[in-house]
Formats: structure tokens, sequence, C-alpha cells
């Protein structure tokens, strides 16, 4: 038992340490990165920095099963030069049940990884956007799903139109039960526009069955005017802008993935991205069971064998591999080529069972 724990801390400390030397670099890089980025915004180096500290995080979570597995090679690395695996294996103890404390632990980083850091790292990202907007002076739109349906805001600087929809298509450029809410600059409503139906076009929304209300009248109800068939309502939304502006998945927290997807889906949009995201969630505690195992594979020898620098070379192409291999599967997933459970749970799993096999391999010969 004391040995377990021995073990499990010190794959522990190696994940902090690999951890915190990328976070480190990594804010370095994107400070520079937010400087170059901010123009003509007066944004300073601390603002850059503090805008870095909030976007890495993002950007370190996604890579987090790449640094698990750094981190179980310089941890197998170490115990070979110290000839710690050596005295373990001369005491009885057998490859696979050395393994058991490393692969508990990376479990349970895994599992802390997707009930606290997700959510952590969701609100940095949350208000990395929120900062990033105030400095640049970006507010000119934004979306919104609720249990009321979709929300869209479009404007410049002169007026913003909140607009308001029951449901949309898969896409966003048809909206039903829509009513358009105008804007002045100074912040006073203008004009309501309600109609059955609006479909985007380039630089317009075209409305049917729809009837417009002057707010600045002094009876708003004797304003009402219906509208012809196809009037146009100026926009410069788009379809692909109407879909960047649901963010990635990674920018909500896996808890609050659910309710989501049943809006999503509610209000008429796919949200296959978003399921796909949730599986992939639940499979990180093995998929970093899996990345820990294949350092093992590879690094778990004797130091005086030799190649070292290739055995950690082939650790990490691995690594890569399967890295690679579930990002694909993610992208299948979201297109519906194949099953979600399927592209969510299939790479790490194969990873495991791959990993397993070669460590059962090199034990027993």
């Amino acid at each position: 038992m004391i040995l377990a724990i021995y073990i499990a801390r010190r794959f522990l400390v190696m994940l902090l340490r690999v951890v915190g030397l990328f976070f480190v670099v990594m804010v370095l890089i994107d400070g520079v990165d937010q400087l170059r980025r901010s123009g003509q915004a007066s944004v300073g180096l601390t603002d850059a920095l503090k805008l870095a500290a909030l976007n890495v995080p993002t950007s370190l979570y996604q890579i987090l099963p790449i640094l698990v597995l750094l981190a179980g090679i310089a941890m197998f690395i170490g115990l070979a030069r110290t000839s710690e695996l050596v005295v373990m294996r001369a005491s009885g103890l057998s490859a696979l049940r050395f393994l058991v404390a490393p692969v508990a632990m990376a479990l349970l980083a895994g599992a802390f990884t997707i009930m606290v850091l997700n959510p952590l790292v969701a609100a940095t990202q949350k208000r990395y956007d929120d900062l990033w907007a105030s400095f640049s002076g970006d507010g000119g739109r934004a979306l919104s799903i609720g249990e009321t349906g979709l929300w869209l805001r479009q404007g410049d600087g002169e007026r913003q139109t909140v607009i308001h929809a029951g449901r949309a298509n898969s896409d966003g450029t048809q909206l039903f039960d829509v009513t358009f809410l105008t804007f002045d600059d100074a912040g006073r409503p203008e004009t309501r526009i309600e109609a059955k139906r609006a479909d985007l076009e380039p630089g317009a929304w075209l409305v049917s069955q729809a009837r417009q209300w002057s707010l600045l009248a002094e009876n708003p109800e004797t304003s009402a005017a219906a509208l012809a068939d196809g009037t146009r309502i100026g926009s410069d939304l788009t379809a692909d802008g109407i879909r960047d502006s649901f963010g990635t998945p990674s920018a909500i927290a896996l808890w609050d993935l659910p309710e989501f997807i049943a809006d999503l889906e509610r209000a008429g949009f796919s949200a296959r991205q978003y399921r796909v995201w949730f599986q992939m969630e639940l499979a990180q505690p093995v998929l970093f069971a899996a990345m820990l195992l294949i350092a093992a594979g590879f690094t778990m020898r004797h130091a005086r064998f030799g190649q070292t620098g290739r055995m950690v070379l082939l650790a990490v192409l691995a690594g890569i591999l399967i890295f690679f291999l579930r990002n694909f599967a993610q992208v299948l997933g979201q297109n519906g080529q194949i099953p979600v459970a399927l592209a969510a749970w299939a790479p790490p799993v194969a990873a495991v069972m791959l990993s397993l096999g070669q460590l059962l391999h090199l034990e027993d010969g």
C-alpha cells in the first residue's frame, strides 16, 4: 500500500509540474499574441497577460491527454534511472500490478478534470470573450438559446436590433414566430416587427405575414401597419456568423450541456456536435489511463537497455496518433457518419486494449 501511494504521488507531482511548465510557457506566448492582435485597441502589457491567462486554460485543456503522456514518460524514465523499477521487479512486483496505482491516479485526474476543471475552463473562456469584446469594442451581435426560443442581436454603431424566434431551421437562416425589436443609439426602442416567418438572404431578412409598430408614437397600437410579404429588413448576419455565435462546446460547462442540448434541439438546431463533445468529456478519464499505459509500454524498462531517446520518441508518436484518431473520430461523429458513442469511446478504449496487449507481450513475451 505504501508503495502504491508513493508511485501515485510521484505521477501526480510529475503531472502538476508538466502542466505548470506548459501553462507558464503558453501564457508568455499567448501574451505576445494578444499584444499583436490588439492593434488599435488600448491593450497594455498587463491587460495582455490577463487576457492570456484567461485564454490559455482552454488551449491547455485540449492537450491535457498529451501532458498526461509526457508526465508518464518522465516518471518512468526517472524510476528507471534510479533503478527503482529494478528493485520493484526484484521484489516480485509485476508490471501490471505496478501500474495499478498510476492508472488509478490517471483515472482520478480525468474525473477531476471533467468535474472541476471543465467548468473552470468554461468560465475563463466566457470571461475572456467578454473582456476581449470590451477592449475591441466588438459587441454588435450575439446569440442565446433558452426555453423561450432563440435570441439574436445584430447592428452597427448607430442602432441595435434584438431578434427573438420561437424556433428555427438547422442553420438559423429561417426563423418562425419571430420578433424584431430595434433600438436607437441611445438605447431607446424605436420599432417592433412581428412576423410569422423570416428568411435570411445576403444583407437582409425577408419577412412573411408581418406587422410593424412604431414605439416612438404616443399610442404604438394605433401605428400598427401590415408589411407586404418579402419586405426586407437589413441585416449583416450570415449563416456562418450565426453558427459561429454558438461558440465552441468547450465554452459550456459539462453539467450545463444536457440542458443546452435540449434547448438547442427545441429551437430547431442540430445538437450533434455538443452530444459528441459531451460523450468525449465523459470518456476523458479512460483516455488519460490510455496515455499512461502507452507511456509505460515504451519507457518502463531499465536504463541500461539503452535506446531511451528512441523509446521516448515512439511513445510520443503513439500518443499523438491516438490523439489524432480521437479528433478524427470526433469529426466523423459530428458529421453523423458514425454513432456518437462510437466516436467518443472507441479511440480511448482501443488505446487501452492495445497498450495492455503490448505490456502483456513485453512481460510474458
